[in-house]
């Protein structure tokens, strides 16, 4: 008898990766044959995000995708959509399950358990009852693994739903973390991105500290690099950089949230530190680390954002000259203290203005890769060929090709950076 087939779909985050990851090891574990995204299947499990109205309307438009292409199939949606608007949800055709961020555990078997298709099942519960942690780990990928180590925030920020949908900071312990580590190596990957939804906080649950999880991540043998996906920076301390910058496993790579640079604009966000602290934090990491890669998160077009701030965002990010920006325009989120903010932003405004920082981004990218040229990095080999090349990246994350060989991937090799290409990718000469 042909087993049943499953595909998932991830929209969304790292964090959301990990978790369908996990959720894919459980039912092929059960006897399922996991699919790709795009073929048949009996099961199609969809992992939601909310950040945007763009997110919520591409879940929408899958889920009418899967089933037009298949309408006997199961469709099972979970994630931070389903957790906010259940019952939007449940009202499309097609929809077969509906569970919460909560129920993430519970998936596979409220799943199996359905005898076919019909009126849509909703396990939803509200935010104040997000109290359990789903352990979660990305597999499939022979380089790369994204490691689940934190979820929920407790910083409410007035643009934000990720509080309402993932609920409050917790943790799994450290020495529960460790064994995933193990479980990856054991798998035979080489890098762990320690992901989170506000990882820096790790350790409201247990009271231990996100530097006491570096600590012990970096004696996981088998590992040889960490990737710290996102941090605060408010949460990016003295101790964490010195540790990164001694550590041979810790990358050079930091990703901070800036989301503007108007210290008004922040204050309209409840964030939690002024321009002025954001640059020394960079500078921080620059001091023990040359060379670091920083990647800053910017939003633009935030109501009462006037072209003086817009202008005063760009000139702070020129001056800081990170090597990467990631532009989102701002998305209105139904229930958040934004809504109610004055003087809104122009959709054609707040499209100039990502179009500005695109350029931006651009110029101070190619820039940083370009500071490579000539001079020598280890390379972790990924198993994607295109075009007969192989592709890695340096520790600060620089994109390198080299011709194909499958003696290379998933090892970290010693290569000498030459010339850059128009992709901002660097030729790779690999030292023997």
């Amino acid at each position: 008898m042909q087993p049943r087939r499953v595909n998932f779909h991830t929209l969304g985050c790292k964090l959301n990766f990990s978790e369908t990851s996990t959720l894919a090891r459980e039912f092929e574990s059960g006897g399922f044959e996991r699919v790709a995204p795009e073929a048949e299947a009996d099961i199609c499990v969809i992992n939601s995000c909310s950040v945007t109205e763009h997110a919520d309307k591409k879940c929408r438009n899958l889920i009418r995708k899967l089933h037009r292409r298949n309408p006997q199939a199961i469709i099972a949606v979970t994630g931070c959509y389903a957790q906010l608007k259940p019952q939007e949800i449940a009202a499309i055709e097609g929809v077969d399950l509906v569970l919460s961020n909560n129920d993430k555990g519970e998936l596979y078997k409220r799943v199996t358990a359905l005898s076919g298709k019909g009126r849509a099942q909703v396990y939803s519960c509200d935010t104040d009852s997000l109290t359990s942690f789903f352990a979660a780990f990305s597999s499939g990928d022979r380089t790369r693994a994204f490691l689940k180590v934190q979820d929920g925030c407790d910083y409410c920020c007035s643009y934000c739903t990720i509080h309402y949908a993932r609920g409050a900071s917790r943790n799994m312990p450290v020495a529960e973390l460790v064994e995933e580590a193990w479980r990856i190596a054991q798998a035979g990957q080489r890098e762990i991105v320690i992901t989170g939804v506000n990882t820096g906080d790790f350790g409201r649950t247990t009271g231990e500290k996100f530097i006491d999880l570096l600590r012990a991540l970096n004696e996981v043998e088998g590992i040889e690099r960490y990737r710290i996906s996102s941090i605060e920076p408010n949460l990016l301390t003295d101790g964490i950089i010195a540790f990164c910058a001694a550590s041979p496993k810790f990358q050079h790579h930091f990703h901070i949230p800036l989301q503007s640079g108007s210290d008004r604009i922040l204050g309209l966000m409840r964030r939690r530190y002024t321009t002025a602290r954001f640059a020394e934090r960079v500078e921080a990491v620059r001091r023990a680390m040359p060379g670091a890669f920083i990647g800053i998160d910017v939003i633009v077009g935030f109501p009462g954002e006037t072209e003086t701030d817009f202008r005063t965002t760009y000139e702070f990010l020129e001056r800081l000259r990170p090597a990467f920006l990631h532009i989102f325009p701002f998305s209105e989120r139904p229930g958040t203290p934004a809504v109610e903010l004055p003087d809104k932003v122009q959709a054609s405004v707040a499209t100039r203005r990502v179009a500005e920082l695109e350029e931006l981004c651009a110029r101070l990218h190619g820039d940083f890769c370009a500071q490579g040229c000539g001079t020598e990095a280890d390379v972790l080999f990924e198993s994607t060929m295109r075009g007969g090349m192989m592709f890695g990246y340096t520790g600060e994350y620089r994109r390198v090709r080299a011709p194909y060989d499958r003696q290379r991937i998933n090892t970290v090799c010693r290569v000498v950076l030459g010339a850059m290409d128009e992709s901002h990718d660097l030729w790779g000469e690999i030292r023997e």
